[in-house]
């Protein structure tokens, strides 16, 4: 019987993520509409999901801290209660203000949401099963934001409305707030230590910071650029320093004493920084340069999502088997492959040839994804799967709002100082993210073979 409220439990936790994730990238295929609607720039428009991502990411590193204090049921009721009331706040937007202030609540939401989820998972299901467990966790995290874009463009089709892409979603919201009640029931750890506000808020102003520089790449102003970038990593510093050497931690950063938590670390952010920003990135270049509809360009990403999602505990339970290096290493060159093949491909684009590619990347993504979360924690001392929990998920929504924020703000810049016509300047700016997410894929690849090499040595 218990063994069944923790699944249950985990189920809950896991339909608060997926609404959460869901909700993140549920509006890239409206940008256009959003833009016009509000006579904003796409530039501007890409901020109701940066915004959201950079929310979830402050929020996360709060979470090692709360998940030790506070019983994670009421972590999940306050949860609910935020994504319900900005999706209200969404839905009754008057200007792009109101809008982003219901997303920042919602994000608040999804940055309890998911830490509560592995939390269950690292502390409650039993060993055995960890490694399929969290694969079904990187199933949610990794197929939400991939199917976001189908069911945006679904709604705004039919509906000829975005402001429904939230009112459908309260309807689960209320469900998951009863759910979470009843079954979600985790134990805090406790913690007699207070929380390090100093680390919390230079944290989240040096993610801030970090994700404006990029988001002002379109504008073309190297020095403002420069002067955020700065500001970021002085305040990343500072946070360092703070969070080092106060009477609390908001997350121990010893952790990284361990090279493979630092590889595993880099990989994480890759992976993540890929998973989010071409989910972005394919819907605007359909629509801007093949010229299709919300719907198409949102469900060229369905069966990808579908198919990695499906993959993704399977991939946990190889590595259950066999160890974590033999999926995670595949991935990786699944990825790769599959970023050159956006690259070397773009001319001979079609809807088909996205499909069939983007179907490549998710498998790669999916086979590595949870699996380098679930080896990480395997590397430390049970205490410190918190700090490993929050850690990642902080790296993965960073990783998720500089990987919006970049990719699109490349898109805007080529659009705004292309010196062709719109149309290919869509395409330039296109061909300009495709490198950087082979790039990225290629770091992450070597990342994950020199990763598993210190391991096979220790």
């Amino acid at each position: 019987m218990k063994e069944n409220k923790v699944y249950m439990a985990l189920f809950t936790s896991a339909l608060s993520t997926f609404i959460g994730v869901l909700n993140e990238t549920s509006l890239n295929v409206a940008y256009p509409k959003l833009a016009s609607y509000f006579k904003v720039s796409l530039d501007t428009v890409q901020w109701v999901t940066t915004g959201y991502l950079l929310t979830v990411t402050i929020m996360m590193g709060a979470t090692a801290y709360l998940l030790k204090q506070f019983n994670a049921r009421w972590l999940s009721l306050v949860s609910n209660i935020a994504f319900i009331s900005g999706a209200l706040i969404c839905s009754f937007s008057v200007n792009f203000k109101m809008l982003l202030l219901g997303r920042i609540i919602q994000g608040i939401a999804t940055g309890l949401a998911t830490p509560v989820m592995f939390h269950i998972i690292f502390t409650q299901v039993p060993n055995k099963l960890k490694g399929l467990m969290a694969g079904v966790g990187g199933m949610v995290i990794s197929f939400a934001p991939a199917l976001g874009p189908t069911y945006g463009g679904i709604v705004v089709d039919q509906t000829n409305s975005w402001r429904f892409i939230f009112n459908y979603l309260i309807i689960l919201g209320i469900i998951a707030l009863i759910l979470g009640q009843i079954f979600i029931n985790t134990k805090a750890f406790g913690n007699d230590k207070p929380f390090s506000y100093g680390a919390f808020v230079t944290l989240g102003l040096s993610v801030a910071s970090l994700v404006y520089a990029s988001s002002v790449m379109a504008k073309g102003s190297m020095l403002t650029l420069m002067a955020f970038i700065i500001l970021g990593l002085v305040l990343g510093a500072l946070f360092v320093k703070l969070n080092n050497s106060g009477q609390s931690r908001l997350f121990d950063l010893g952790v990284f004493k361990h090279k493979t938590v630092a590889l595993a670390t880099l990989t994480y952010f890759c992976l993540q920084f890929i998973n989010i920003g071409i989910a972005v990135v394919i819907p605007l270049y359909m629509q801007y340069v093949l010229k299709t509809s919300s719907t198409t360009a949102g469900s060229v990403l369905f069966p990808g999502a579908l198919i990695g999602a499906l993959l993704s505990p399977l991939a946990g339970t190889i590595a259950d088997s066999v160890g974590a290096s033999k999926p995670v290493i595949t991935g990786g060159i699944f990825l790769l492959l599959s970023s050159l093949c956006f690259l070397l491909l773009q001319k001979q684009m079609t809807v088909i040839l996205i499909t069939v590619i983007y179907i490549f990347l998710r498998s790669g993504f999916n086979l590595a994804f949870s699996n380098t979360i679930n080896n990480a924690t395997s590397q430390v001392e049970i205490h410190n799967i918190a700090d490993i929990n929050s850690i990642f998920n902080v790296t993965q929504q960073f990783a998720g709002s500089l990987g919006v924020s970049i990719l699109t703000g490349i898109m805007a810049m080529h659009q705004a100082h292309g010196q062709a016509g719109f149309v290919q300047n869509s395409y330039e700016g296109g061909q300009a993210d495709f490198i950087l997410v082979a790039i990225l894929a290629g770091i992450a690849l070597v990342a994950m073979i020199t990763n598993y090499s210190l391991q096979k040595k220790a």
